[in-house]
């Protein structure tokens, strides 16, 4: 099997996604080696089987805006493979939202599910609606509508979506509301949910959590540890938020944070009292983060990412592609050494080359950000057994699961005194899948 044969016709069946293209050339560059080497996969026609989603349902949402005009919006899920479990990712609600995209998230969910050695496959799903702007009852309107179709393709032994960019507490709560409504029961179909109904502590906390845990894993085998580490930290959303809290409990220096408008440069530091200002700045009031600029006294600079900033780390907390090759120049440049990724597939190939040849440590996003996923799966497990576990029984448990992810890691992509997380997330997430559709023979 050659790279540039498969992807041409990867490319063919699936034009005009670009993100999907990118997401599967990424996996594919370690994966087609490795098949090579190990023929019964390739006999099986494993990977090709894999690139393929199970299913793809698209249908349309029709709900009333405040001024009781009906509105029109598309929405999707992606059932990508269920080999090792009920199909498991999130529902983005966002304009940019579309089929290629999606496929992409849950391709990329396939490994990531993997990786957390729990039992879920991959999926995605969600809308072009946006949230922003909207009014609570819309939202609440938008949200009825979009389940009333969703459910038709869900449960918790099947496909047990939960949230992601534009998707939180609110419109899980919405969501969930509905379904039950639909299907007069009370199980653990959506997670995400609140505390009193079904909802798992350290859920909000648990992508940004993980990917401190997995940069921390990184720096021992190095023999080092976060402590007085100079740290950026891309985004201002949920996974930021919460890799600048842990990094702060971890003792190391967070200096940048950043949205759609720019980024901040605060050579002091954030701290709990600052970190609290964001969280009311962002989770509540839906601000600005040059307004952080203002309160604190520092530098906000307009129009551009923070990969300028001097650093140790780099973690990539925004979106997809935030990372190109000019900005891994940059990071090489101003003495990055650790680059550990919380946003899906935020380093563009390009940038990922940049970052091997200086022989950067690299985490992809399958791998460090698979906390969220995990924590979600543990949600899975309380409500099907009636109980709930603690927050500090959750975080040893997340802790555990990043080590294990590590470990994989390491197992697949160590060769020649180097690791290449890459291509041992790659392998790793790949393996497991692979020897279980062996199994299962032809379907």
């Amino acid at each position: 099997m050659e790279l540039e044969t498969f992807m041409e016709d990867v490319i063919s069946k699936n034009p005009g996604q670009p993100e999907f293209h990118q997401a599967v050339n990424e996996i594919a560059i370690n994966l087609i080696p490795f098949i090579n080497k190990n023929p019964q996969y390739e006999k099986a026609s494993i990977l090709e089987r894999i690139v393929e989603p199970d299913r793809t349902i698209v249908f349309r949402v029709v709900w009333e805006d405040d001024e009781g005009h009906p509105r029109v919006n598309k929405g999707y899920r992606v059932q990508f493979n269920n080999a090792i479990g009920p199909y498991k990712g999130g529902l983005r609600f966002h304009p940019s939202v579309n089929l290629g995209i999606l496929k992409f998230l849950g391709f990329e969910q396939i490994f990531k599910n993997s990786l957390t050695t729990l039992a879920m496959g991959g999926a995605k799903g969600g809308s072009n609606f946006d949230p922003k702007g909207k009014s609570d009852r819309e939202v609440m309107r938008f949200c009825q509508a979009f389940m009333t179709e969703l459910s038709k393709h869900i449960g918790e032994d099947i496909d047990v979506p939960a949230g992601d960019i534009g998707v939180g507490a609110r419109e899980i709560g919405y969501m969930y509301g509905q379904y039950r409504k639909l299907h007069t029961e009370f199980t653990g179909t959506l997670t995400g949910k609140g505390l009193d109904y079904g909802g798992s502590p350290l859920r909000t906390e648990a992508t940004g959590y993980g990917c401190v845990y997995f940069a921390s894993e990184m720096l021992n085998v190095q023999d080092q540890t976060l402590e007085g580490k100079t740290c950026l930290v891309s985004g201002s959303g949920n996974v930021s938020i919460y890799t600048v809290e842990k990094l702060i409990d971890e003792g190391a220096k967070v200096v940048t944070l950043s949205d759609s408008s720019g980024f901040i440069y605060d050579p002091d530091g954030l701290d709990t009292e600052k970190l609290s200002f964001i969280k009311d700045l962002k989770e509540v009031r839906r601000g600005r983060i040059s307004e952080y600029a203002a309160e604190f006294d520092c530098e906000f600079h307009d129009g551009i990412k923070p990969w300028k900033v001097p650093c140790d780390i780099a973690f990539p907390c925004a979106t997809q592609n935030e990372i190109d090759e000019s900005d891994a120049s940059l990071l090489v440049k101003n003495g990055c050494k650790v680059v550990c990724e919380g946003a899906n597939m935020p380093t563009t190939l390009e940038g990922i080359k940049v970052f091997e040849n200086a022989d950067i440590l690299h985490a992809p996003s399958k791998a460090a950000n698979a906390g969220g996923v995990a924590v979600s799966g543990f949600e899975m497990s309380q409500n099907a057994l009636g109980l709930t576990w603690t927050h500090e029984e959750i975080d040893e448990k997340l802790h555990v699961i990043m080590r294990r992810i590590h470990e994989q890691c390491i197992e697949y992509g160590k060769q020649n005194g180097t690791i290449d997380y890459f291509r041992g997330a790659n392998i790793a997430g790949f393996v497991k899948v692979a020897d279980v559709m062996l199994a299962y023979g032809i379907v």
